[in-house]
Protein backbone atom coordinates (compact mmCIF):
# COMPACT_ATOMS: atom_id res chain seq x y z
CA UNK A 1 0.00 0.00 0.00
CA UNK A 2 2.83 1.95 0.39
CA UNK A 3 3.97 1.98 -2.62
CA UNK A 4 0.41 2.85 -4.49
CA UNK A 5 0.33 6.35 -1.71
CA UNK A 6 3.59 7.17 -2.95
CA UNK A 7 2.64 7.25 -6.64
CA UNK A 8 -0.59 8.50 -6.06
CA UNK A 9 1.22 11.35 -4.48
CA UNK A 10 3.77 11.73 -7.59
CA UNK A 11 0.66 11.89 -9.79
CA UNK A 12 -1.01 15.08 -7.60
CA UNK A 13 2.41 17.21 -7.69
CA UNK A 14 2.73 16.54 -11.59
CA UNK A 15 0.63 18.73 -12.54
CA UNK A 16 2.94 21.62 -10.66
CA UNK A 17 4.91 21.20 -13.50
CA UNK A 18 2.56 23.27 -15.35
CA UNK A 19 3.54 25.83 -13.55
CA UNK A 20 6.90 25.94 -15.40
CA UNK A 21 6.70 24.10 -18.55
CA UNK A 22 3.83 25.64 -21.43
CA UNK A 23 0.51 23.49 -21.38
CA UNK A 24 0.10 24.10 -25.54
CA UNK A 25 1.71 25.54 -28.80
CA UNK A 26 -0.02 27.05 -31.87
CA UNK A 27 1.87 27.73 -34.80
CA UNK A 28 1.36 29.60 -38.14
CA UNK A 29 3.58 28.48 -40.96
CA UNK A 30 3.69 30.60 -44.38
CA UNK A 31 5.98 31.57 -47.34
CA UNK A 32 6.40 34.99 -45.97
CA UNK A 33 7.82 34.35 -42.87
CA UNK A 34 10.99 32.36 -43.06
CA UNK A 35 9.99 31.57 -39.99
CA UNK A 36 7.06 30.30 -38.40
CA UNK A 37 4.82 32.60 -35.94
CA UNK A 38 3.95 31.33 -33.04
CA UNK A 39 2.48 31.08 -29.72
CA UNK A 40 2.77 29.72 -26.25
CA UNK A 41 -0.35 28.84 -24.04
CA UNK A 42 0.63 28.38 -20.21
CA UNK A 43 -1.32 27.41 -17.09
CA UNK A 44 -1.77 31.77 -16.80
CA UNK A 45 0.09 33.41 -19.81
CA UNK A 46 0.31 33.74 -23.50
CA UNK A 47 4.18 33.93 -24.40
CA UNK A 48 6.05 34.39 -27.62
CA UNK A 49 7.38 31.47 -29.72
CA UNK A 50 10.01 34.21 -31.17
CA UNK A 51 10.51 37.53 -30.03
CA UNK A 52 7.31 39.68 -31.25
CA UNK A 53 4.93 36.98 -32.40
CA UNK A 54 2.10 37.57 -30.68
CA UNK A 55 2.28 40.90 -31.76
CA UNK A 56 2.53 40.08 -35.66
CA UNK A 57 -0.40 37.66 -35.43
CA UNK A 58 -2.30 40.58 -33.87
CA UNK A 59 -1.54 42.89 -36.04
CA UNK A 60 -1.81 40.28 -39.39
CA UNK A 61 -5.37 38.82 -37.81
CA UNK A 62 -6.59 42.70 -37.80
CA UNK A 63 -6.81 42.76 -41.71
CA UNK A 64 -9.56 40.01 -41.35
CA UNK A 65 -11.27 40.93 -38.79
CA UNK A 66 -10.09 39.00 -35.48
CA UNK A 67 -9.99 40.07 -32.64
CA UNK A 68 -5.94 41.05 -31.10
CA UNK A 69 -5.35 38.14 -28.48
CA UNK A 70 -5.19 39.62 -25.24
CA UNK A 71 -2.48 39.76 -22.79
CA UNK A 72 -4.55 37.97 -20.12
CA UNK A 73 -8.03 35.94 -19.87
CA UNK A 74 -9.92 34.78 -17.01
CA UNK A 75 -9.00 31.27 -17.14
CA UNK A 76 -5.65 32.29 -16.48
CA UNK A 77 -6.54 33.38 -12.68
CA UNK A 78 -9.16 30.21 -12.61
CA UNK A 79 -6.71 27.41 -13.65
CA UNK A 80 -4.12 27.80 -11.47
CA UNK A 81 -6.08 27.92 -8.51
CA UNK A 82 -7.86 24.61 -10.24
CA UNK A 83 -4.28 22.78 -10.13
CA UNK A 84 -3.19 24.30 -6.91
CA UNK A 85 -6.45 22.93 -5.14
CA UNK A 86 -6.64 19.44 -7.29
CA UNK A 87 -2.60 19.21 -6.15
CA UNK A 88 -3.78 19.86 -2.24
CA UNK A 89 -6.78 17.62 -2.47
CA UNK A 90 -4.50 14.27 -4.23
CA UNK A 91 -1.53 14.88 -1.57
CA UNK A 92 -4.33 14.29 1.20
CA UNK A 93 -5.81 11.51 -0.48
CA UNK A 94 -2.35 10.03 -0.95
CA UNK A 95 -1.46 9.98 2.63
CA UNK A 96 -4.69 9.78 4.11
CA UNK A 97 -7.20 8.32 2.64
CA UNK A 98 -8.51 4.57 1.47
CA UNK A 99 -7.01 3.70 -2.01
CA UNK A 100 -10.58 3.80 -3.73
CA UNK A 101 -10.16 7.60 -3.45
CA UNK A 102 -7.37 7.43 -5.85
CA UNK A 103 -9.96 6.69 -8.42
CA UNK A 104 -12.20 9.81 -7.07
CA UNK A 105 -9.29 11.78 -7.82
CA UNK A 106 -8.41 10.57 -11.60
CA UNK A 107 -12.45 11.03 -12.42
CA UNK A 108 -11.77 14.23 -10.96
CA UNK A 109 -8.78 15.34 -12.81
CA UNK A 110 -10.60 13.77 -15.83
CA UNK A 111 -13.52 16.15 -15.41
CA UNK A 112 -11.38 19.01 -14.79
CA UNK A 113 -9.33 18.47 -18.01
CA UNK A 114 -12.32 17.72 -20.13
CA UNK A 115 -13.77 21.35 -19.04
CA UNK A 116 -10.49 22.97 -19.53
CA UNK A 117 -10.30 21.25 -23.19
CA UNK A 118 -13.71 22.16 -24.28
CA UNK A 119 -13.12 26.35 -22.66
CA UNK A 120 -10.03 25.66 -24.95
CA UNK A 121 -12.08 24.65 -28.06
CA UNK A 122 -14.95 27.50 -27.53
CA UNK A 123 -12.36 30.19 -26.71
CA UNK A 124 -11.09 29.03 -30.38
CA UNK A 125 -13.99 29.29 -31.94
CA UNK A 126 -15.17 32.25 -30.83
CA UNK A 127 -11.40 33.81 -31.24
CA UNK A 128 -11.96 32.55 -35.24
CA UNK A 129 -15.63 33.09 -36.01
CA UNK A 130 -16.32 36.19 -34.13
CA UNK A 131 -14.82 38.56 -37.08
CA UNK A 132 -15.57 42.65 -37.19
CA UNK A 133 -17.78 43.11 -39.67
CA UNK A 134 -16.12 46.39 -40.64
CA UNK A 135 -12.65 44.09 -41.39
CA UNK A 136 -10.13 45.59 -44.29
CA UNK A 137 -10.20 42.33 -45.89
CA UNK A 138 -13.02 39.76 -45.93
CA UNK A 139 -12.71 35.92 -47.25
CA UNK A 140 -15.74 33.70 -47.79
CA UNK A 141 -16.46 29.79 -48.46
CA UNK A 142 -17.51 28.48 -51.39
CA UNK A 143 -21.03 28.55 -50.26
CA UNK A 144 -20.89 32.05 -49.66
CA UNK A 145 -20.63 32.15 -45.85
CA UNK A 146 -17.79 33.83 -44.05
CA UNK A 147 -14.84 32.06 -44.01
CA UNK A 148 -13.56 31.22 -40.33
CA UNK A 149 -10.07 31.59 -39.26
CA UNK A 150 -10.16 28.94 -35.97
CA UNK A 151 -6.98 27.58 -35.51
CA UNK A 152 -7.30 23.72 -35.28
CA UNK A 153 -7.92 22.34 -31.39
CA UNK A 154 -5.80 19.56 -32.30
CA UNK A 155 -3.42 18.77 -35.51
CA UNK A 156 -2.92 20.92 -38.40
CA UNK A 157 -4.93 22.99 -40.90
CA UNK A 158 -4.70 25.12 -44.33
CA UNK A 159 -6.28 28.34 -43.75
CA UNK A 160 -5.76 30.60 -46.27
CA UNK A 161 -1.68 30.52 -47.32
CA UNK A 162 -1.12 29.67 -43.73
CA UNK A 163 -0.64 25.90 -42.32
CA UNK A 164 -1.45 26.27 -38.10
CA UNK A 165 -0.32 23.63 -35.93
CA UNK A 166 -1.56 23.20 -32.93
CA UNK A 167 -0.23 20.53 -30.43
CA UNK A 168 0.02 19.93 -26.32
CA UNK A 169 3.43 20.47 -24.71
CA UNK A 170 5.37 19.51 -21.86
CA UNK A 171 3.17 20.79 -19.41
CA UNK A 172 -0.23 19.26 -20.77
CA UNK A 173 1.96 16.02 -20.71
CA UNK A 174 2.90 16.39 -17.09
CA UNK A 175 -0.34 16.85 -16.41
CA UNK A 176 -1.56 13.44 -18.15
CA UNK A 177 1.05 11.53 -16.57
CA UNK A 178 -0.23 12.89 -13.08
CA UNK A 179 -3.58 12.05 -13.79
CA UNK A 180 -2.68 8.45 -15.34
CA UNK A 181 -0.36 7.72 -12.20
CA UNK A 182 -3.62 8.60 -10.18
CA UNK A 183 -5.23 5.49 -11.79
CA UNK A 184 -2.27 3.30 -11.33
CA UNK A 185 -2.13 3.97 -8.04
CA UNK A 186 -5.54 2.99 -7.28
CA UNK A 187 -4.87 -0.57 -9.39
CA UNK A 188 -2.24 -0.89 -6.98
CA UNK A 189 -4.00 -0.19 -3.48
CA UNK A 190 -6.64 -2.45 -4.92
CA UNK A 191 -4.24 -5.47 -6.09
CA UNK A 192 -2.02 -4.84 -2.27
CA UNK A 193 -6.02 -5.02 -0.43
CA UNK A 194 -6.66 -8.30 -2.26
CA UNK A 195 -3.75 -10.02 -1.94
CA UNK A 196 -3.59 -9.33 2.38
Amino acid sequence: MKKSRMIMALGALLPLLLFVFPLWKITLEAPQYPTPLGMYIHINDFADANPHDIKNINLMNHYVGMKYIPDAIPEFKIFPIGILITTFIGLIIAFKANYKWFLYWFIMMVLVSTAGLIDFYLWEHEYGHDLDPKAIMKFTNPDGSIMGFQPPFFGSKDILNFTAHSYPQLGAYCLGLGIALGFVAYRLGKKHIVKT
